[in-house]
């Protein structure tokens, strides 16, 4: 396999979102189709070649190597809340039909801790409505300093967790340590602290999250998230699987990990469900190169559907687009 091989059975596609996400309308993404199915290498376009490489060598194992053997057949998944104003809620609500987990976004730059409390009250109140409990989490991105984390924490608990409250894994061990002091029942979860690092382990060795989110395309693959879940899980961290506002192409590699984590058997040899996966985020898309997965009170089947060839070509993006994709791919290359 060499890089013209891969590019020769390569297509970029444009899809079009719903809803603003991470201030993206129309998402990106170059698909490769190979032996084993099809992949995906889709870096936000900020990342540079070094980073990126790391998405490039999970689409080629999607493509050229598949997945391990799943051992459930259905995923319980996460709605996904864009930081929308509050009056927004209900309506992206409606694409996350059955979900009582959800993720909302917070720390919106331009907005305010008012606006998140707004929104996360407004997700709360609707899953209420519905007759669930329930349970939500806030992803801030990093995007809090530690006392701000710490004032967001008792504006807007009960949580279950707070995902990146802040950047560096040396001040998540500050909040989680000053949380707990406070008697503030807040977990905290770890994203760009492991997957944006060179030692995704640091923050297992600092004690500096209860949660492990995880994904396949920034981390390298499937194999090598299941690998850093099962070393975090020995340090008593939980795990989340969740995409990076993937493809379909893309959701499938989060399907089958969550699909391949190790069952955990509780005291009656019940096998404990993995936590709510933030693989539904293909919702948020217009459309997509594969029919939508049907979302069935808040779980998805594990299947991988492979893109149609009328999809590929009505999504196709620009020949200059695709050209900056395939260029992108020669600089990752380099990497691997």
């Amino acid at each position: 396999m060499n890089v013209d091989d891969v590019l020769d059975r390569a297509r970029v596609v444009a899809l079009p979102l719903a809803v603003q996400f991470r201030g993206v309308t129309t998402r990106e993404a170059l698909l490769i189709e190979g032996p084993a199915g099809w992949g995906e290498f889709a870096p936000f376009l900020e990342y540079g070649p070094e980073e990126s490489a790391h998405w490039l060598a999970a689409g080629l194992e999607a493509a050229y190597e598949g997945f391990p053997s799943p051992v459930r057949s259905e995923v319980e998944v996460n709605g996904t809340i864009p930081a929308v104003p509050a009056e927004m809620v209900p309506e992206v609500m409606q694409r996350y039909p059955g979900c009582r987990t959800f993720k909302i976004k917070v720390a919106e730059p331009g907005q305010t801790l008012a606006d998140d409390v707004a929104r996360v009250q407004a997700v709360r109140e609707a899953v209420h409505d519905m007759g669930r409990v329930p349970v939500l989490r806030v992803d801030a991105n990093g995007g809090w300093s530690v006392d701000e984390a710490i004032e967001a924490a008792k504006a807007l608990m009960p949580l279950d967790y707070m995902e990146q409250p802040c950047r560096t894994a040396e001040e998540l061990a500050e909040v989680r340590s000053r949380l707990m002091r406070s008697g503030l029942f807040v977990r905290v979860a770890a994203d760009e602290s492991i997957r944006k690092v060179a030692d995704p382990y640091r923050v297992a060795e600092l004690q500096a999250a209860d949660v492990a989110v995880v994904k396949a395309a920034p981390l390298g693959g499937v194999k090598r998230l299941l690998q850093i879940a099962h070393d975090l899980r020995a340090h008593h961290m939980d795990i989340t699987v969740a995409s990076a506002l993937d493809t379909s192409v893309g959701i499938s590699m989060g399907l089958a990990a969550v699909a391949a984590l190790p069952k955990i058997l509780d005291d009656e040899d019940i096998d404990v469900t993995p936590a709510a996966a933030g693989l539904a985020t293909g919702s948020l898309f217009i459309e997509d190169v594969c029919p939508p997965r049907e979302l069935v009170d808040g779980f998805l089947r594990v299947e991988h559907p492979a893109p149609s060839e009328d999809r590929l070509t009505e999504l196709a993006a620009s020949a200059e687009r695709r050209d900056w994709w395939f260029n992108r791919v020669r600089e990752s290359w380099q990497y691997l």
